[in-house]
């Protein structure tokens, strides 16, 4: 198993688990501030590493009249001002090539999206930058695809690899989850990532944007666990129906602690099982 080198810690094995957390997209700097600042007290309660997330612009919403966010430049700017007042890694969204390289000046983590995981191009784009690359596996793909995905990635020079699993299309406006996905995606020798809140979403659920079951989140998050995932990606919001983006999705910033406790207790017990070597 390669371990990801993020910050001063590192992802992988069986180590301590990860959260890659923080609202879907920036919505303001003291807002997403205030957010990255009780998840990472939380994460330092727990033990647990802490990545702040949030992405500078959803080049994927449902509408063209939804919020994108800040756009590269000021967004660029707020997660540069998150990172170091928080001290912590931080990860955000590329969606063109052109963004790698702006983007890897603040980011420790840049992030594939699900829809462009077979894009090429900018999976080159973001290995040659030298940063870890976490690229989420497509609705509409196999986890075994996903060795593709890897094969590009260190034909490029990268072997910083995160893996994330975000649910399979399931007829219209419905995703599910096949637990299998995480140690086939796990054989391939990379960390893997379970994302609890963009796996219960109802993709276009809404017509002009997504809806999404956030009930079942725990439910997911405690299975994939089980199941042994290196990393858990949240988004989280103090108040969801504000949200700007997958306010249906994102889990309450109060219910974060209890959430993430019972993630601890299972990972405690399985983490030392080889249920996930082949």
């Amino acid at each position: 198993m390669h371990k990801v080198k993020v910050g001063n810690f590192e992802i992988g094995g069986a180590e301590r688990l990860t959260l890659l957390a923080g609202p879907c997209v920036l919505e303001g700097l003291e807002r997403s501030l205030m957010i990255g600042r009780t998840a990472k007290d939380i994460c330092e309660r727990l033990k647990i590493n802490y990545v702040f997330k949030a992405s500078f612009d959803k080049a994927n919403r449902s509408s063209v009249e939804s919020y994108r966010g800040p756009g590269l430049e000021q967004g660029l700017e707020m997660l540069r001002i998150i990172r170091d007042e928080l001290k912590v890694p931080v990860m955000t969204d590329i969606h063109e090539c052109a963004q790698a390289e702006k983007a890897a000046e603040v980011a420790e983590i840049l992030q594939i999206p699900a829809f462009l995981c077979r894009q090429t191009d900018l999976l080159v784009a973001a290995a040659k930058t030298g940063r870890v690359v976490n690229v989420k596996k497509g609705q509409f793909l196999a986890p075994e695809d996903m060795v593709n995905v890897i094969d590009k990635l260190e034909a490029s020079g990268c072997q910083q690899i995160l893996l994330t699993e975000r649910g399979s299309s399931f007829g219209y406006h419905n995703l599910v989850v096949d637990m299998r996905a995480l140690p086939i995606m796990r054989a391939f020798g990379y960390p893997v990532v379970m994302d609890g809140t963009h796996s219960v979403q109802l993709p276009g659920g809404n017509g002009s944007s997504s809806s999404g079951r956030r009930e079942f989140v725990e439910y997911l998050v405690r299975a994939a666990v089980a199941v042994g995932v290196d990393a858990l990606f949240l988004e989280v919001h103090d108040n969801p129906p504000e949200g700007l983006s997958d306010s249906a999705n994102m889990v309450y910033l109060n219910r974060l602690e209890a959430l993430l406790k019972d993630a601890v207790a299972i990972h405690e017990l399985v983490r030392h099982k080889p249920l996930l070597n082949h």
